[in-house]
């Protein structure tokens, strides 16, 4: 009987979840998504990752098995839908985890709310370079997909590599989601040590490519956020200016939507075609690095079934999974591990600053492959760049890769280094023909410059006084034109940290 009672004590044992490393723990997790297909986070695309990443941690039989997600989906309208209803939800019972909003504004009252009522926010969106200040009304956000300002990494690496200097912003800003806006905003916060100037319009005026074009000839790099039919516009005009030849550098920023470039996506077929192609062997793509492991062939497969099951035939990026889907799929994942560290150090689930401090500065395994955070709730970004490598089938290939987690540019064997050097800008001067008359070149050079030197300074005395305050009044009118467009997006940066929406 004495080795029967050790024996069930043993076993009692080891079935006690403080003696494991299960725990069992009711979690009530409130998801804000759009039911607008039009984004690329509907509910319709986003909510199946959620539910097989619950139904892996169920049914894995590992240490976070003994975790009940009690998932609720509400609507998000990208306006004022999500507060209005976290805020009617808490008035019973507070949620534990939310997932999401997206967007940047509504994003920014849920966060705040959330974090003053100490509830972790984990999204995949969130990503203008305002919700960085994790100090005190963004205290709870997890940013579990790279923001604009980690993919402005890839632009800073690019610019030291090749020694670049200055670049113009061309953006459409909607003044409602702003999309565009928030994406170079990134860029411009993160290159204020580079001569950057910006052009933004509006999606009701004319698109004026002369005026744009203009805004080019002073720089050396564009850097371009619209729709794809403007980007085309926008291309044919430098075209026909003879301005894709290599003497500037065209970039457009893509993040979601860049496999559409390997498809001949400046075709229209119009009269255009031909040019079009050609204007595009000089625009080139930054994008969302894409590393798949095995496993998520399946997850991909899952996710395209479950879209079409909800009707979604006709969605032409459905076959492919978006930086949104995996990013809430990793949500649900990077949560419950911080989880089961936060309880097992004796806290509970609603310590929402003791379970999102065990979410920064870590590296986990997502369902496409390492996931790095940073000590700010951030993850670690990897882009791609791609170019046109095939001129005649008018198809780009990723030719280089940014990996954030150490910051290294790689280039790859389909990098053309012609292709990214500026033609025509640092021409060195042909060497002239000694006619120094036996004097030397030296000698003969001391002697005009000590000439000219000595008359020049005569002349600059007498005009120096009368022309002072003229050139001090030109200058500062001068300057202030060049910098006031710098000025406007500082200071639309300024007031994107969402004090209005």
């Amino acid at each position: 009987m004495p080795h029967l009672s050790s024996l069930c004590a043993y076993f009692l044992m080891l079935l006690s979840p403080g003696m494991t490393n299960t725990i069992t723990e009711d979690v009530e997790v409130l998801v804000l998504l759009p039911q607008n297909n039009s984004y690329l986070f509907s509910h319709a695309r986003v909510a199946p990752a959620i539910l097989y990443a619950q139904q892996r941690l169920r049914t894995d039989g590992g240490k976070f098995s003994g975790f009940h997600f009690n998932i609720h989906f509400e609507k998000s309208d990208c306006v004022n839908d999500a507060l209005f209803l976290l805020v009617d939800r808490s008035c019973g019972q507070k949620p534990d985890l939310i997932l999401g909003p997206v967007c940047e504004y509504e994003a920014a009252a849920v966060v705040r709310l959330a974090s003053h009522w100490n509830i972790p926010v984990i999204s995949a969106g969130a990503l203008a370079a305002g919700f960085g200040n994790k100090n005190t009304e963004y205290s709870q956000l997890t940013r579990i997909a790279p923001s604009y300002v980690k993919m402005a990494e890839t632009f800073t690496a690019m610019f030291e590599h090749f020694t670049w200097k200055s670049a113009l912003l061309v953006y459409e800003d909607d003044k409602q989601e702003r999309n565009c806006y928030f994406t170079l905003e990134g860029v411009f916060h993160l290159m204020a040590d580079f001569n950057i100037k910006v052009y933004p319009f509006f999606p009701e005026d004319r698109l004026d490519t002369d005026d744009i074009l203009q805004s080019i000839y002073d720089t050396e790099v564009v850097i371009m956020c619209m729709g794809a039919d403007k980007i085309r516009e926008i291309m044919l005009a430098a075209h026909r200016r003879r301005l894709t030849n290599g003497s500037y550098m065209f970039f457009n920023v893509e993040l979601f939507n860049a496999s559409s470039y390997g498809n001949g996506s400046w075709r229209r077929g119009d009269k255009y075609d031909s040019d079009a192609r050609q204007a595009y062997a000089s625009l080139n793509t930054v994008t969302l690095l894409r590393t798949v492991k095995p496993e998520f062939e399946n997850f991909s497969m899952e996710m395209k079934k479950s879209t079409e099951e909800t009707g979604l035939h006709d969605c032409r990026d459905c076959g492919s999974v978006n930086m949104f889907v995996e990013g809430f799929h990793d949500a649900m994942m990077l949560y419950s591990i911080a989880l089961h560290e936060a309880m097992k150090s004796g806290y509970s689930k609603k310590n929402g600053t003791a379970i999102t401090s065990r979410m920064w500065n870590r590296t986990f395994e997502g369902i496409a492959g390492q996931v790095s955070m940073d000590d700010n709730g951030d993850r670690n970004g990897d882009f791609s760049l791609m170019s046109m490598t095939n001129v005649e089938e008018g198809t780009y290939e990723v030719v280089a890769n940014y990996f954030g987690v150490n910051g290294t540019f790689q280039m790859l064997p389909a990098f053309n280094t012609d292709h990214f050097t500026l033609k025509g800008r640092h021409k060195a001067h042909a060497e002239t023909p000694e006619k120094s008359c036996g004097l030397g070149v030296s000698a003969l050079t001391g002697v005009i410059v000590g000439a000219v030197l000595g008359t020049a300074m005569l002349i600059a005395f007498y005009f120096f006084r009368k022309n002072y305050r003229i050139t001090i009044e030109r200058r500062a009118h001068s300057e202030e034109g060049d910098t006031r467009k710098h000025r406007q997006l500082r200071e639309d940066s300024i007031r994107s940290n969402f004090s209005a929406a």
